[in-house]
């Protein structure tokens, strides 16, 4: 019998973090859906799949503790996507010391911590799959939006660093700009917002590459959308 794949979506909840759920279940993985609260998305078709766990992804004991309970429960984890951010919007005036900072410390350095213990977790096996979320600020950073493009840039920055030191290592590192609005009610037609369960193939399909092709950046958007 083969061994069950294990994958971790650091950042489990309404829209894309719930469509990655469903879709690595679908392949047949084990998945821990991690979140601040640790709720499970809902998923009856797949409830002997999905595992929820409670993390604060910008906590580094947190994020240690929960993949090592990950990996002593379902195993070594074969892919991680982390999927934690926030949509902050306001005026350079307007940001506060905190939200700046906060933000920052939720879409990027939570990236580096959760970067790393996959990273650490992924090397016993000699492979394994790290997706990050990104988005349009990722590479522009639009007028009022510089606390939220501020750790996309960030984030994408580690994703570099990280596919080149570990992709000869076997550990595949990628980067998936979003480039749109997500339509987390439903499946988004042409011209409309992305549909999180196509984005979720996306995601999937990255991780089944084979290692002589492998794609570092992917960016994603609706066939209406301007760019």
């Amino acid at each position: 019998m083969t061994e069950r794949e294990v994958a971790i979506v650091v950042g489990a909840g309404p829209g894309l973090g719930n469509a990655l759920v469903r879709r690595f279940a679908e392949a047949g993985m084990s998945v821990a859906a991690i979140s601040r609260k640790g709720s499970a998305p809902e998923a009856p078709e797949y409830r002997d799949l999905v595992h929820g766990y409670a993390c604060d992804a910008t906590i580094g004991d947190q994020v240690t503790a929960m993949f090592a309970q990950v990996t002593k429960d379902l195993g070594h984890p074969n892919l991680m996507a982390f999927n934690v951010g926030t949509w902050d919007r306001a005026g350079i005036l307007d940001i506060s010391d905190k939200l700046f900072e906060e933000a920052w410390r939720t879409g990027c350095f939570g990236g580096f911590l959760v970067g790393r213990a996959a990273a650490a977790s992924m090397f016993p096996l000699g492979r394994g799959t790290i997706i990050f979320t990104g988005a349009t600020g990722s590479i522009r950073g639009g007028a009022g939006f510089a606390a939220f493009a501020v750790p996309k840039f960030g984030l994408r920055a580690l994703a570099q660093s990280m596919a080149r030191e570990l992709g000869p290592k076997g550990l595949h590192v990628a980067h998936v700009i979003i480039d749109g609005m997500i339509d987390e009610d439903g499946e988004a037609q042409s011209g409309g917002g992305l549909a999180p369960t196509a984005i979720a193939e996306a995601y999937y399909q990255l991780h089944r590459q084979q290692r002589s092709a492998w794609t570092h950046e992917l960016d994603l958007r609706p066939a209406g959308e301007k760019f």
